[in-house]
């Protein structure tokens, strides 16, 4: 999902910017907390209204059951920060017994531009989701899966820089010009494309644009045989890279399923994974069937693997069999393809919460070496590294993980706060940890140890009761000797974290 920009809004000597979080005072920073701004968002957003006490609690402390006198205390506090309005009066009136309504005039103002990303020194590329030009919608998966596999073959070539799919896919079905995607992501070049699969036959076009000067720097019609897709990826991928680096580097091989469906099945998955942790089952039974229909395809085990992972992770903790059986698949797909990065890094992972961690390491560096560009790995290496004590190197490597996917999934804001805290770095952990792309089921115990750090109990507090809605026979005895820590004073550093914020010994 493409991060929100979030409105800006002026009234008298106030710019509130509601998707950074920050309220200016004649361009002076307001010390104001997160469920002041909250309210005071919900408010301005709405100048006029009479908005009732339970939505303004939603707002305040969503998900939340609370005392109505917390908002009796956060609308008093913000009306001290604010003070009087130009006429004397109050910025916030009170409806008795409804609501409260924002009286001050308001200017919306502009969304804050995103800065722009720097070019990296060698050839950079974006690969645009390939557009499903047949009539049938349940080929989506098919252009989709055409697109996932052009960015794998092309990250694996050490001399270009590539996007991840992450990224790309925020701007499916966006209409937006080449040039501002390309600022947006930070490359000079996109390949863009249709695809359509009918009778056994696929039709493929595709281009590849230099933004910088609007030149079509290679385009290309390929109607072949459905049986051929893989070998036209190949073509394509050869074509692209003898264009932008001016002679052809073949990767190492990569192992292709031979059942199409269970190709379709594979990418599907993946989607549905994406979309959030309550599909995983439907994703596990994709993944089986693709598995059953061909046994030698590794990224339906990696997938499976991962699928495996994400039910533990979300559920608050590794639980034996799930772990083992995710440890298991992730072996089974290095065995089938050991040149696929994913494959790698999904196994290092997860031998680290064996701490196996000579092998994991090991598994790391191969991940890199087949696949430079893998943003997913970087990411990964980073919160095994934090743990280890590495905390310098793991946020050099989830900043080059956001670089190569700057519109990442929601764990990407996790592991970056997760880093920010172990450095010591507690605002910046808050406002990371704040962001709506976050995903807060389990980001929430590193919030409320970073509000506690800096002295902020009350909303620590608030904090831990969420995080224990979502995972109710959480103790930090129990999450520390299941991490993979390698570091006594970084464990040590996130226990004292918890215990200041009051989440259960």
């Amino acid at each position: 999902m493409r991060p929100m920009q979030g409105s800006r809004f002026a009234f008298g000597p106030f710019v509130l910017d509601s998707g950074a979080g920050t309220l200016l005072r004649n361009d002076v920073p307001v010390a104001v907390g997160h469920r002041g701004l909250r309210l005071l968002a919900a408010l301005v957003g709405r100048q006029g209204e009479i908005l009732g006490k339970a939505e303004l609690m939603d707002a305040a402390w969503p998900g939340t059951a609370v005392e109505e006198g917390n908002l009796t205390v956060q609308i008093a506090q913000l009306r001290k920060l604010l003070g009087p309005a130009a006429d004397g009066g109050e910025w916030i009136s009170t409806v008795p017994r409804v609501g409260y309504r924002f009286k001050g005039v308001i200017e919306q103002l502009g969304t804050r531009a995103r800065k722009p990303l720097p070019l990296p020194s060698k050839p950079s590329i974006a690969v645009l989701p390939f557009v499903n030009v047949s009539n049938d919608p349940e080929q989506e998966s098919f252009a989709d899966g055409l697109t996932e596999d052009l960015i794998t073959d092309l990250s694996r070539i050490s001399g270009l820089f590539v996007i991840a799919r992450n990224s790309v896919f925020a701007f499916k079905g966006k209409a937006m010009d080449v040039r501002g995607i390309a600022e947006d992501l930070g490359v000079r070049y996109l390949l863009e494309g249709s695809a359509r699969r009918a009778a056994g036959r696929v039709r493929i076009n595709a281009q590849l644009v230099d933004t910088e000067s609007g030149e079509h720097l290679w385009a290309e019609r390929f109607d072949r045989s459905l049986e051929d897709i893989f070998a036209v990826q190949d073509e394509v991928t050869g074509k692209i890279v003898e264009a932008l680096l001016g002679r052809l580097r073949t990767p190492p091989p990569r192992n292709r399923p031979k059942n199409l469906e269970a190709y379709d099945l594979c990418v599907r998955a993946r989607k549905l994974m994406d979309d959030s942790p309550q599909t995983a089952q439907e994703a596990h039974l994709m993944l089986t069937r693709a598995i059953s229909l061909d046994p030698g395809y590794a990224e339906a085990y990696r997938w499976l693997a991962i699928n495996h992972w994400m039910g533990w992770v979300h559920s608050g903790g590794p639980t034996e069999p799930a772990r083992g059986v995710a440890l298991e698949l992730a072996r089974k797909a290095v065995v089938i393809d050991p040149n696929d990065a994913g494959c790698r890094w999904t196994l290092a992972y997860l031998l680290a919460y064996e701490r196996s961690f000579a092998e994991a390491d090991a598994e790391f560096a191969k991940a890199i070496e087949l696949d430079p560009n893998e943003a997913d790995t970087w990411a990964a290496l980073s919160d095994i590294a934090v743990l280890a004590g590495r905390i310098k190197e793991g946020l050099e490597h989830i900043r080059k993980a956001f670089r190569l996917n700057p519109f990442p999934a929601s764990w990407y804001y996790l592991t970056l706060g997760q880093a920010q805290y172990a450095a010591g770095e507690y605002e910046a952990a808050v406002e990371t940890l704040l962001r709506d792309e976050t995903y807060r089921t389990s980001s929430r115990r590193f919030l409320a140890a970073s509000l506690a750090q800096l002295g902020r109990l009350d909303e620590a507090r608030a904090e831990v009761e969420l995080f224990l809605v979502g995972n109710p026979h959480f103790t930090t005895r129990h999450w520390a000797t299941t991490e993979p820590f390698r570091d006594a004073a970084t464990l040590e550093h996130f226990v004292d974290g918890y215990r200041k914020a009051g989440l259960p010994e």
